[in-house]
């Protein structure tokens, strides 16, 4: 699969693993389902986005900042319209990040090189 592909499918599935961790905090339970799947969510666009960077960047310390910048952000706009849970908001989703460039990174196929122009024989116009 390519990075984007990669980074997608990561991303997702991270997200909805970071949604079911609301389980733990028991005033919100009853709001699992819509936790799920905004977090699913969330990790396709943290995934959309740290797919294109490594697709782009190719390296994996500057991905790895980048997922975890992005998770942050993310989770940070989250956890500030929930007025609460920064903690339990913040830290899953910080992680759905930096996995998601680990994974992209090492599983995800690079872009392939641009073909080289053709060379034009000497002497012809």
């Amino acid at each position: 699969m390519t990075r984007v592909v990669t980074a997608l499918v990561v991303g997702a599935l991270l997200g909805s693993l970071d949604g079911l961790t609301a389980w733990f905090t028991p005033e919100v339970r009853p709001m699992l389902a819509g936790i799920v799947v905004g977090s699913t969510i969330k990790g396709l666009i943290a995934g959309l986005l740290i797919g294109f960077f490594a697709r782009k960047v190719n390296r994996m310390g500057p991905t790895l900042v980048f997922g975890t910048i992005v998770g942050a952000l993310l989770a940070l706009v989250i956890a500030l319209m929930q007025h609460g849970h920064y903690l339990e908001i913040l830290l899953p989703g910080t992680l759905v990040g930096v996995l998601t460039g680990y994974a992209t990174m090492r599983y995800g196929r690079a872009p392939a090189p641009a073909p080289a122009p053709l060379a034009r024989p000497s002497g012809a116009s």
